[in-house]
């Protein structure tokens, strides 16, 4: 799941980058615009999970797991890992 290891990415530099330059060297830009593609594939990834589930007949459980490691910085990168296996 490509998806995956965008939304990862773009929440590591979320965190790792462009919170640190808003709050430490006052540059709001950097979450506006690195929040607005977070915030994207977000929600693409939600959608890609919602499709496997059905794809893979995946159970209620997996697919809420594999949703709720998306709130996690290193889940995405976890979840494109164990599909991948």
């Amino acid at each position: 799941m490509w998806i995956a290891l965008l939304e990862g990415i773009s929440y590591v530099v979320l965190l790792l980058i462009a919170m640190p330059l808003k709050y430490l060297a006052d540059i709001p830009e950097a979450v506006r615009y690195v929040g607005a593609a977070h915030g994207f594939l977000f929600v693409v990834y939600i959608l890609a999970a919602f499709y496997l589930a059905q794809l893979l007949e995946w159970t209620a459980w997996k697919t809420i797991k594999v949703m709720a490691m998306s709130l996690l910085p290193w889940g995405p990168f976890m979840v494109r890992q164990k599909l991948k296996s």
